[in-house]
């Protein structure tokens, strides 16, 4: 069992301790947002952006502004220090409301914090297909918000991908362009070129993905941002994803096309390790 611990009401308790009952709003009413950081090799890159986004998204999903940022990082590094500096641990925030019905009641959000064991995976790759399952617009989901409710069609997304016997799955925004993989954001490459969609409402963009396209475009790369298509990801010379779980990850397949972790998903992934030991990561 994976070691957890989780900060709720004051105290530190064991990760899987029940703190909300089947009545809660956030169970049943879907009122619950979540982020996730992470504390790999002594450092914890943008811990800052990601609890921001935390308080962002209680904020867009009506729920109220019960903790700063400041002590959430706080808890965090506190917890850290509990679990031992010697892990790789997944840092997730969540905010919810236990009372309202249909709307969440503000008055009643409540805030919890759980660090769990989670080694880094290793950059071996990974293979994808296309979906049929597609991204909301933003005037039909909380689109705007890391929250619970937008994940069970990713859920159905990988499984869809699995039982064609690939790994993850590549979705399409509302008109047929390319948004994200289900569980991260896409980029690929092209002739020295790097592209990635364009942040049009109907994904998040990440905090992996921001940090990226900074880093490669300060060493001279082009990253374009736009429309991304089906047939661009067939054509591509390089795949990879950002995103917290994994950071950066290659591509080996998609669909039918084959390909291998490219010059420029190595720098990628080169610079952002440089960048959370050197800059961003906030050492223990």
């Amino acid at each position: 069992m994976k070691r957890s611990l989780t900060w709720v009401d004051g105290e530190w308790v064991d990760g899987n301790a029940p703190f909300f009952s089947s009545m809660s709003h956030g169970v049943w009413l879907s009122s619950f947002i979540f982020d996730g950081a992470r504390f790999f090799e002594g450092v914890a890159p943008d811990l800052d952006m990601h609890c921001d986004r935390a308080l962002n998204s209680a904020k867009a999903l009506g729920l109220k502004d019960i903790v700063e940022r400041d002590e959430m990082m706080r808890i965090a590094w506190e917890g850290h220090e509990k679990m031992g500096a010697g892990s790789a641990y997944y840092i997730r925030p969540i905010l919810w409301a236990d009372d309202g019905f249909v709307a969440p009641d503000p008055e009643s959000t409540r805030f919890a914090l759980t660090l769990f064991e989670a080694p880094m995976p290793e950059p071996t790759g990974f293979t994808a297909c296309l979906s049929t399952r597609r991204r909301p617009m933003p005037d039909a989901a909380p689109t705007d918000t890391k929250s619970a409710c937008l994940y069970p069609n990713a859920g159905r997304a990988l499984q869809e991908a699995k039982a064609k016997g690939f790994d993850n799955a590549v979705t399409l925004d509302p008109i047929g362009n390319v948004a994200e993989f289900a569980t991260a954001n896409i980029f690929h490459a092209k002739d020295g070129k790097v592209f990635t969609p364009m942040i049009n409402g109907t994904f998040l963009n990440g905090i992996t993905r921001q940090r990226v396209i900074a880093l490669l475009r300060s060493k001279g790369y082009e990253v374009f941002e736009g429309r991304v298509t089906h047939e661009d990801l067939l054509e591509a010379d390089e795949i990879f994803n950002t995103g917290n779980y994994g950071k950066l990850m290659p591509v080996t397949r998609y669909e039918d096309h084959a390909l291998q972790p490219g010059p420029i998903f190595q720098t990628a992934r080169e610079l952002y390790w440089d960048y959370s030991h050197k800059e961003g990561g906030a050492k223990v």
